[in-house]
Order: structure tokens, then C-alpha cells, then sequence
């Protein structure tokens, strides 16, 4: 098995950082957008999508800044996601910025599921 690369993209998303936040950090905002539901249990979060189910701990986390998850598949690599805000000191505008990694092969895939992804985040906050 190849190692897998680290990737990042920025979206642009019109809504406050603390309520883009509450999305990327509580079972209620990420069950919105990022799977079918999402249960909580100290630092595990268990994510549902069609009958399947994965878990994440999250390694850190900074309200209103990000949080950065680790697969339990991952555990023991340095692998991880992070879902990060970024404010532009000019502009104002606030952007997710999302660091992941995937195979190489995959990268390409990985990718487009997070465009998706991020178009579901903001059809559900309206940004």
C-alpha cells in the first residue's frame, strides 16, 4: 500500500465563524452536512453514513478556529483532517480550509467528495 499525500482546500463559505464552527465541531452541525448522523462520546465521535459507520478522535481543537480528527483505521499514523477557519484580514471573508490526506490514486475522488460535501454544508447554513 502507497502512503498516502497530504492535501488542502479552501472554501469560500458566507457565514460567521462561530456558527461555521458549531458545523464543523457538534454531532447536530456535522450531521447536517458531513454524514447521516453523528453521536458523541468524549473525544470519539461515531459518523453514520447508509448503515456504515466510522469513528474519529479528535486530536485538537480550538473553538471557533478548528478541529482536526484522526480515523480510527488511521490510529498510529499521522494522518488525520482538519477542518479549519480562516479569515481574510482584507476582505473578511471567511474560508474553510481543509487539510486531508489519500492515497495518490484517490486523491482525485477524495477531493470531489469534500466539493460535495462543502455544497451540502452550504445549502444546510444558507452561506
Amino acid at each position: 500500500m502507497s502512503d498516502k499525500v497530504e492535501f488542502e482546500l479552501e472554501y469560500i463559505i458566507n457565514v460567521s465563524p462561530k456558527i461555521l464552527y458549531n458545523c464543523l465541531s457538534t454531532p447536530s452541525g456535522l450531521s447536517e452536512w458531513f454524514a447521516d448522523d453523528v453521536n458523541i462520546h468524549g473525544d470519539e465521535y461515531t459518523f453514520f453514513w447508509d448503515g456504515s459507520e466510522e469513528v474519529a478522535k479528535v486530536l485538537a481543537q480550538k473553538p471557533t478556529e478548528y478541529v482536526k480528527f484522526r480515523w480510527e483505521e488511521d490510529e498510529g499514523e499521522n494522518y488525520y483532517f482538519k477542518l479549519a477557519i480562516k479569515i481574510d484580514p482584507l476582505t473578511k471573508d471567511v474560508a474553510l480550509v481543509i487539510t486531508d490526506f489519500a492515497d495518490p490514486e484517490e486523491q482525485e475522488e477524495a477531493v470531489l467528495l469534500w466539493d460535495k460535501q462543502i455544497e451540502t454544508l452550504r445549502q444546510s447554513i444558507g452561506g
